[in-house]
């Protein structure tokens, strides 16, 4: 620990120079449309226009401080939210130790489906396209979607009117960036414009790079870039407020990638070759209809989307002469309405979904070998969310949503159920500076389709018909203030009953029980232009009684154990924002390699400091510079898959000391 924190303290002298801070408000990020202030709700949120008044946020939710390259970046300073995986095509988010499959995950409010191969990413998607993500952890509202068994992760892309003053009817930004480590380099360009009551956005970006370096100056096996990232919005509003948008997102990952995406190598078993092609695609499209004059009986919203994750491995022309596609769908729709009352808010309506996933597996060697599978999900829910302050110094919160699912399968194999979830939650201010929250949520998540890859054409499907999970979420938090220092807490516990672990060999119907428990410590405080905090997380996740192991917990949930983070930032009235953020993660044992060993995983400190300088005389430019991993550490992120099974698996590192390079200019 004794270098562990010196390092941290090292890295603190280069950051905030307080002494030489002007007088100056710090700008504050902007909250969510819709944000609840309970206690436990995380909103990372990013200003994206620097002509605004807020134009580089320095509070803690500020997404742009991180200038985020992957999701790793994007939850840095999140202690309770770890991101496993040094290539971004196979990185997985885990909420309160819980991997992201088991939360309602949506973009721009549509519903992903996104379980592929477990090998990959759940849901790859380009920070650079954010202006927000919010996540509930644990207790999610009857809002936020079906399946929200251990909460709700949604991801919102920029629109015009973030980008945009007041008053001005066309821009665009264009941005060159440079990372050393990987000789990466990425480009993108944006336009936007508003005539009468049209909208429009166009928003693209690519990246290439050789493989990264890792901490002792190795290649990361396979660990390029040829990423592809795409936006394009239109809209149109009335002068009444009839709104109608049309979005569509698509993310293209095409590279050579370790054979098992999400593993260095695995040592034992039979032989494979070291890398194969990825050809992963994600997109997503939406329509929605909302009101921007909204009275008190009518603020409805309408929308109908489509999502898909495809993922190609073509071995064809390779010794395993062999080509697999995966793709997962999702239709999905909504129609709600919040209704303003004199008590509080009520959100109602009726949302559904039609999930499929298939399989094409083609073996040129053995074609009696080759086969496909599908299976189909459909739900429909009703739902009803209610939001009121009891009183003065109190919130409330409280929904209940019932769903109905169809299930199909081979053979004509079909299954029917319904079931029941609610929630409810709220804080209450004891004091101007105290304040306490708690949180209960119980979820029927009903039937789940089984991951593509996995998916078996001679599996039989139980008589009596697949198990059906649910799963419980608890929370208690508090807060106390003094001016500007603030000290928070919360203890969690998520239990998950019936969770589908179907396997190739084993049968569509293997179950599996996963628990995770945990608490957290925060400190924050804020001066004129900057802040700093710091949090710390103890997670505790099994499967079936026993200590989660990546192996079984395949998305379910991985062993985590204790997280320290800080993050600091200040803005200098001359245009310069300096900064920087810390993650430790220390050792831990409470694991299970299967072979009734319980190796430790290594502990590691990662330090990260940047500076962003906007020249006065030229407010539409913007210069940054990084240096991430300052101390060259060798380490595999704590989620990553492998690490509790050293003799068989070699865990992917993490990239080593990098530089990388930004100028943006808006026009």
């Amino acid at each position: 620990m004794t270098s562990t924190f010196v390092k941290v303290c090292t890295a603190a002298t280069l950051i905030p120079i307080a002494a030489t801070a002007q007088d100056q408000t710090a700008p504050q990020a902007p909250v969510a449309p819709d944000d609840d202030a309970f206690l436990g709700t995380i909103v990372l949120s990013a200003p994206v226009n620097p002509m605004a008044e807020d134009g580089i946020s320095v509070t803690s939710e500020g997404l742009a401080l991180s200038n985020p390259a992957d999701l790793s970046e994007l939850f840095v300073a999140e202690p309770t939210i770890a991101v496993g995986g040094s290539i971004p095509m196979s990185q997985k988010v885990y909420v309160n130790g819980i991997e992201e499959n088991n939360l309602a995950i949506s973009i721009d409010g549509a519903r992903q489906n996104n379980k592929v191969f477990h090998h990959n990413t759940t849901t790859l998607i380009d920070p650079a396209l954010l202006k927000a993500a919010r996540i509930e952890p644990g207790v999610a509202s009857a809002d936020a979607g079906p399946g929200a068994l251990a909460g709700a992760l949604a991801y919102e892309t920029k629109d015009v009117a973030d980008l945009l003053e007041d008053g001005v009817s066309f821009g665009g930004r264009y941005k060159l960036e440079y990372d050393s480590n990987g000789d990466v380099f990425s480009n993108s360009l944006g336009f936007y414009g508003r005539r009468g009551g049209f909208e429009y956005l166009v928003f693209g970006k690519h990246a290439m790079g050789d493989d990264r370096q890792d901490g002792n100056g190795d290649d990361i096996l396979a660990s390029g870039t040829d990423l592809s990232s795409l936006l394009g919005k239109i809209a149109y509003e009335s002068e009444s407020g009839h709104r109608f948008e049309f979005s569509a997102e698509k993310v293209v990952d095409d590279e050579v990638r370790p054979y098992r995406a999400n593993i260095g190598q695995v040592l034992v078993g039979r032989p494979l070759p070291l890398t194969r092609p990825y050809d992963l695609q994600r997109a997503n499209y939406a329509l929605t209809y909302t009101h921007t004059n909204p009275t008190a009986m009518w603020d409805p919203t309408v929308r109908l989307s489509y999502s898909g994750t495809e993922l190609l491995n073509d071995e064809t022309d390779l010794s395993q002469q062999q080509r697999t596609l995966g793709e997962t769908t999702s239709l999905s729709g909504e129609l709600s309405n919040r209704f303003s009352l004199n008590w509080g808010e009520v959100t109602a309506g009726i949302d559904f979904y039609k999930d499929v996933a298939e399989i094409d597996f083609d073996s040129s060697a053995v074609p009696a070998d080759s086969y496909d599978a599908q299976e189909e999900l459909r739900n429909v829910g009703v739902f009803a969310q209610v939001r009121m302050e009891p009183t003065a110094t109190s919130r409330l919160s409280f929904g209940v949503r019932a769903d109905f699912q169809e299930f199909e399968a081979r053979d004509e194999y079909s299954q029917s159920e319904e079931g029941l979830s609610g929630n409810i939650s709220g804080e209450v201010d004891v004091t101007e500076r105290l304040t306490i929250g708690a949180g209960y949520s119980r979820v029927w998540g009903g039937l789940e389709l089984a991951e593509n890859y996995i998916m078996n054409p001679n599996w039989t499907y139980p008589s009596g018909g697949l198990d059906e999970v649910t799963a419980n979420n608890a929370y208690i938090a508090a807060s106390y203030t003094v001016g500007p220092w603030s000290v928070d807490g919360k203890v969690f516990s998520t239990d998950i009953h019936n969770a589908r672990a179907a396997s190739f060999g084993d049968g569509p119907d293997v179950r599996a029980d996963v628990e995770a428990r945990g608490f957290e410590l925060g400190f924050s405080t804020v001066w004129d232009g900057g802040f700093f905090r710091a949090g710390y997380a103890n997670i505790d996740t099994k499967v079936n009684g026993t200590a989660a192991d990546s192996f079984t917990g395949n998305y379910l949930t991985i062993p985590l154990g204790e997280f320290i983070t800080f993050q600091t930032a200040h803005q200098f009235d001359n245009g310069i924002l300096i900064g920087g953020d810390a993650q430790i993660a220390l050792s831990y044992d409470e694991t299970n390699d299967l072979l009734g060993g319980s190796p430790e995983i290594d502990s590691y400190t990662v330090v990260n400091t940047f500076a962003e300088y906007t020249p006065k005389q030229m407010e539409h430019l913007k210069l940054r510079m990084e240096v991430n991993n300052l101390f060259d550490e060798q380490y595999s992120a704590r989620a990553t898959y492998g690490q509790d099974f050293p003799t068989e698996v070699v865990s992917l590192p993490e990239p080593g000391r990098s530089i990388r390079l930004s100028a943006e200019i808006v026009f």
